[in-house]
């Protein structure tokens, strides 16, 4: 019977203490046996990152250390230019949009924004936007539109702010006003789900001609802690919920929900920020060179095609 993933990991990790502690006490006749069980735990990290189930990847989508939009856009792209507001309400920082480039190629960047400590996950509303914050990326989106410049999303959020002054304030007409526009502007647009990409919340910003998902990354219609608490009333059975609700990479690839599945760094982006951002950086490129030449007809005639081909099912 296979060892539970929460035991193997915490064997990784003693193993990888012990290592250390022998790193530091090993005199220079047992250099050798440290490297040895270095590359026993290195394999066993290898080992259990590549068959990890659909909660592990959801633990892995949540980690406080992963990358955030910001962090991409400091990575990837040169002369950002953060624009901020609805020009209707209120500046939503839950969300950041603005102009910059990417390989010289003038564009827009929109993506969700969570916080690192407590003070930035309350400025940030803990990375679910209000209705002010899909305004702002809609004006953005639209002002790269009318300049010709391609737009790149990265999506990490549990969902939209549920709130009663967002709902106020129109929530639900915000996302579907997106989800309208989305669909016709005519530039290329290229969505990547970095974390989380929840509900609504999520799609409000992920239509496009290519849709990528970070390989411990995860996309749902619901978390599998509410899904749990609708099927089954009760919220521990989420990783029941996060198996039957499909929400991985590879099962939302097999789909057709997807695209491409852009692998991270051993052990997870969060172990390595930089060199999640270089595996994704070719994956972006390849794609705008991809969608740049085409006629704006076949751009929106193949984003349609793409999301009403979602959800077909033959039934015999």
């Amino acid at each position: 019977m296979p060892m539970d993933p929460i035991r193997k990991k915490r064997e990784i990790d003693r193993l990888e203490q012990d290592v250390e502690e022998l790193r530091r006490l090993a005199a220079r006749g047992s250099e050798e046996e440290v490297e040895r069980l270095h590359r026993e735990v290195e394999e066993l990290k290898r080992e259990f990152y590549q068959h990890l189930g659909a909660w592990q990847r959801t633990q892995l989508a949540r980690h406080a250390h992963r990358p955030y939009t910001l962090e991409y856009v400091n990575m990837l792209f040169e002369e950002w230019s953060e624009i901020h507001g609805d020009r209707n309400f209120a500046d939503d920082p839950a969300i950041v949009a603005g102009l910059a480039r990417f390989h010289g190629q003038p564009c827009a960047v929109v993506g969700h924004q969570k916080g690192r400590d407590t003070k930035q996950k309350v400025i940030r509303n803990f990375g679910m936007p209000k209705p002010e914050g899909y305004r702002k990326a809609l004006r953005v989106m639209q002002l790269a539109a009318k300049y010709r410049r391609p737009i790149f999303t990265f999506v990490d959020t549990p969902g939209a702010y549920p709130g009663m002054d967002a709902e106020e304030r129109g929530q639900a007409e915000a996302i579907a006003r997106n989800l309208r526009e989305m669909a016709r502007l005519p530039v290329p647009i290229i969505v990547t789900i970095t974390g989380e990409g929840g509900s609504g919340g999520a799609l409000a910003i992920a239509v496009g001609d290519r849709v990528n998902m970070l390989e411990n990354s995860i996309y749902s219609v619901i978390s599998p802690e509410g899904c749990a608490s609708i099927m089954w009333r009760d919220a521990a059975r989420a990783e029941d919920a996060a198996n039957a609700l499909r929400i991985t990479a590879h099962d939302l690839l097999n789909m057709g929900i997807v695209d491409e599945i852009v692998p991270e760094p051993e052990g997870g982006a969060h172990h390595d920020p930089e060199g999640a951002a270089r595996l994704l950086e070719p994956v972006l490129a390849r794609m705008l060179e991809t969608l740049m030449p085409l006629p704006t007809e076949t751009l929106l005639r193949t984003r349609y095609e793409k999301f009403r081909r979602m959800g077909n099912l033959s039934i015999s």
